[in-house]
């Protein structure tokens, strides 16, 4: 997993959130007792499912103490823990695990959804976003940025972002025989993103993390620069200065 910055990953709050939103509204649960955030970061969407659910247990779990140290500020009266999300189970059946953005971090979804669905209590929910930008220039460009300069050695080594991420129909064959109800949908969202080359700044919040963890200055600040070239071309400002980013994801609501 590579270095998170709260402060970096927050600059688009609002847009972050409203994906988090949404798969919320699509989980029908009237009262939970244990509830489980897998890769809570910095808590802002944690104690939403607490305010939304107050009579539950709500524990946040992310593996970054900078994170999670955050949280804390953000949500003083929950429960977080650091923990490896690709190992981790609760200690009794949960009503309800989300994960919001996080699992496309994770290898072997084919192993990890059902096992997280086999950690659900009857009648439980597993609700899960997770964004899919393969195609997009916002992550193609990071791969061509690093293939053309010096730093390509260090660079080629690099896990794909997106490396575990699988088609819609893959997830129902994965869920379908170990859930009872499942729900799978696709968005974009078109963000209306305000400052300079915007897009730099979405991304350095998070996919562009590993690729600046695996360097040191100068080579970060060159290959940053050659990422915000490509970038400010591939998605230029509109007439009233804004930028617009289209920015996919992938739903599922599964229930046990």
């Amino acid at each position: 997993m590579p270095s998170w910055d709260p402060n970096q990953y927050l600059k688009f709050a609002d847009h972050r959130l409203r994906p988090a939103l949404d798969l919320m509204a699509q989980v029908a649960l009237e009262a939970p007792r244990r509830i489980y955030d897998l890769g809570c970061g910095p808590g802002n969407i944690t104690r939403m499912l607490s305010e939304r659910w107050p009579e539950a247990a709500v524990t946040g779990v992310d593996s970054s103490a900078d994170m999670l140290a955050r949280a804390r500020i953000e949500a003083p009266t929950i429960v977080f823990e650091q923990a490896d999300i690709a190992r981790w189970s609760p200690p009794a059946p949960a009503d309800l695990i989300f994960t919001n953005a996080t699992l496309h971090w994770l290898d072997d979804h084919a192993a990890l959804l059902p096992r997280l669905a086999a950690q659900l209590a009857p009648g439980g929910v597993l609700a899960i976003q997770m964004p899919d930008n393969r195609t997009s220039p916002s992550h193609l460009l990071m791969d061509d940025a690093a293939a053309t300069g010096p730093w390509h050695t260090k660079l080629a080594r690099l896990r794909p972002v997106y490396g575990a991420m699988q088609s819609p129909d893959a997830y129902y064959r994965m869920l379908a025989p170990v859930t009872r109800q499942l729900d799978i949908w696709e968005t974009t969202y078109l963000h209306v993103l305000e400052g300079d080359n915007p897009v730099v700044e979405w991304t350095k919040g998070t996919a562009l993390r590993p690729y600046l963890d695996a360097l040191e200055d100068p080579e970060r600040g060159a290959f940053l620069a050659a990422y915000a070239t490509r970038i400010a071309a591939a998605y230029p400002k509109q007439p009233d200065g804004r930028t617009l980013l289209p920015f996919k994801r992938l739903f599922i609501v599964a229930q046990a």
